[in-house]
């Protein structure tokens, strides 16, 4: 069993926990995932490891509340536990060598994970700016956290509602054409924008790395179900990903593949909603 230490809600949809797991946090690394169930009977759920502090032994995972599974870790609350956390899975994320300066872009919820990206890029010394996109200002998450872990933060917001008005593309082009010069990018967000951020930086060849979150169900490479085309080649992002050269993955392939059970998982959601109310 696996204790939660801290709960915040960052948003109306989004939740912080931080959780005792201290062989994980000794060994985790930016990129890296875990896979959690809240009980013996639920589904095995994959989450990045958004920080680790292995002094406390504690991990900290931030997730949307979108299914069934992430509504019951959700209705859990400090000093309940989980009955499993398995990790670190997935390969670390790996910067290109002699890489200096790195644009960190990261899209909604898709905020958690390129934070841990950007607060390893810092910490190496390199030159991290973050592009961070929203909705709107409601959603926001992160942005103290950022501000401590990068040179440069431009938070932008679909409404313009706070930041700068526009797509986390727009900004991205509008830094490359000043000339900003990055070695590198990293990318993690929606499919379609994670799609079109390689679209972008294709055009100017600078080289970036995108997470993905495929379907996945054992997180050990045996089922197959996290399979993904890179470079026309089947690779498999629990054990060879999550991270992977934007420029090679199919995403229209990767968006058709994770909405194979939306049906099923809005059905689930329902039900979920229909017990809490029982209760």
């Amino acid at each position: 069993m696996f204790q939660i230490i801290k709960k915040k809600r960052l948003n109306s949809s989004v939740t912080l926990m931080e959780f005792s797991a201290p062989y994980i946090a000794a060994k985790v690394k930016a990129g890296q995932f875990v896979i959690f169930r809240v009980d013996e009977q639920g589904e095995r759920v994959p989450l990045t490891v958004a920080d680790a502090n292995p002094e406390k032994g504690t991990i900290t995972l931030i997730f949307q509340v979108v299914g069934r599974s992430t509504m019951k870790l959700d209705a859990l609350n400090e000093g309940d536990s989980v009955s499993d956390l398995v990790g670190p899975l997935g390969v670390a994320t790996e910067i290109p060598e002699n890489a200096k300066k790195i644009c960190i872009i990261g899209g909604g919820v898709g905020c958690a994970i390129a934070y841990p990206q950007a607060k390893a890029c810092f910490a190496k010394g390199l030159q991290t700016d973050v592009i961070a996109g929203f909705r709107n200002k409601e959603i926001v998450i992160l942005e103290e956290e950022f501000k401590q872990h990068c040179d440069n933060l431009i938070l932008c917001t679909d409404d313009g509602s706070y930041g700068k008005k526009g797509f986390v593309t727009d900004a991205l082009k509008e830094q490359i054409e000043a000339g900003a010069g990055y070695d590198a990018v990293i990318a993690i967000g929606p499919v379609p924008m994670m799609k079109f951020v390689c679209l972008l930086t294709k055009q100017y060849e600078i080289p970036t790395i995108v997470s993905l979150n495929p379907i996945m169900v054992d997180g050990t490479g045996m089922c197959g179900g996290c399979r993904v085309t890179v470079g026309g080649k089947i690779r498999y992002a629990c054990v060879e990903g999550p991270d992977f050269d934007g420029h090679q993955v199919d995403f229209d392939e990767l968006m058709h593949r994770n909405g194979t059970f939306r049906e099923r998982e809005a059905d689930c959601r329902m039900m979920t909603q229909a017990d809490n109310v029982k209760n």
